[in-house]
């Protein structure tokens, strides 16, 4: 892939600079794009005096390949979604946060303390929540688009002018939605079905991009295009004339966490700056910034006043069920992966 490539890539350029990083006051953070507002980060070197370094990844997959090619000891924390913690810990590749080691973790509000995905968040501190469908231009087309027909089989106005995510995970889950069969299948028939699907929806596809999915609804390039729920609400308000959609077949809700890498150079600092995001102030700010949900109490005092209103925010009564990304055996990824391989030759 060539994403992962390029990140992997980006990561050992840095390794250099960033092994000579692990010092008293430095921190080294792989984290999304345009997911950090540069204000907070120089709140918390002004406070601690603690300079942070942030290289940025723009899938799940992605940052974990970058990692296992190089990257496991360049960085102190990265910010994997939910079914990657899992993946994550069963690697090998997080470090334990011991008890105690967080002053501010009673702070994490009570539905997200003990997640599936890393139980008693013995690796992980929430950092932000929300979901990824897609938006269409209104501009271009007028019709029904509470449905993943809108990716896999568009219509007319639509084919040829959709961007979608370069990210395995979210394509395959909203891919078995909307065939309506069970996220990491075994039966062969459904296998095979996926895989027929998602090769012939490819034809009315423009582009593979995660990092520019805002920018492309924003300028026309794209009509359409899968997209998280915050970026659809920033190209709204960036002046396109998107509406994002909650389809029926039902859509992806994720969460983001903030993880603790294992050999962490600056591990000290690293708690401090998960600490630094449990506080209400600090984390609210990623909320106004990113236009997401956190998942730390207290938040409600410093939030923008028009985010609840978010069309992104309220699924209509006829949106179907949000899931998460389910994380598959060994053989059963083996399948999924060739079938992402195969679709993004």
């Amino acid at each position: 892939m060539k994403t992962l490539l390029k990140s992997s890539a980006a990561a050992l350029a840095l390794s250099l600079a960033a092994n000579a990083a692990a010092a008293e006051g430095k921190l080294v953070l792989y984290h999304w794009f345009e997911y950090m507002p540069q204000e907070l980060l120089e709140k918390f070197t002004a406070e601690t005096g603690i300079e942070v370094t942030m290289d940025t990844y723009d899938s799940n997959e992605s940052m974990l390949a970058t990692l296992k090619a190089g990257g496991m000891g360049t960085y102190d924390l990265a910010v994997p979604g939910d079914y990657m913690v899992k993946i994550m810990a069963g690697e090998g590749l997080l470090d334990t946060i011991g008890e105690g080691e967080l002053v501010n973790k009673g702070n994490i509000a009570p539905e997200w303390a003990d997640p599936g995905f890393d139980p008693g968040r013995a690796h992980s501190i929430p950092y932000q929540w929300g979901s990824t469908a897609f938006a269409v231009n209104r501009d271009i087309y007028g019709g029904d688009i509470l449905t993943t027909a809108i990716l896999f089989d568009p219509p007319e106005e639509l084919s040829g002018k959709i961007n979608v995510l370069d990210s395995q995970g979210e394509m395959m889950a909203l891919g078995s939605l909307h065939l309506g069969i069970p996220q990491c299948s075994d039966d062969r028939e459904q296998l095979k079905a996926l895989n027929a699907m998602l090769q012939g929806a490819k034809q009315h596809w423009a582009s593979f991009n995660s990092d520019t999915a805002k920018e492309v609804l924003v300028s026309g390039d794209a009509a359409a295009g899968m997209i998280y729920d915050g970026f659809a609400a920033k190209a709204r308000a960036e002046g396109a004339n998107v509406e994002y959609a909650f389809p029926k077949e039902g859509y992806v809700v994720w969460m983001d966490n903030v993880v603790l890498l294992k050999d962490a150079p600056n591990r000290k600092n690293a708690l401090k700056f998960m600490d630094f995001l449990l506080e209400p102030e600090n984390i609210a700010a990623v909320t106004n910034y990113a236009q997401y949900n956190a998942g730390v109490a207290g938040t409600g005092d410093y939030l923008d006043a028009n985010l609840a209103a978010l069309p992104e925010r309220n699924p209509p009564a006829a949106a179907g069920e949000g899931v998460f990304i389910e994380v598959c055996g060994q053989q059963t990824q083996a399948v999924y992966d060739q079938i992402w391989t195969n679709l993004k030759k």
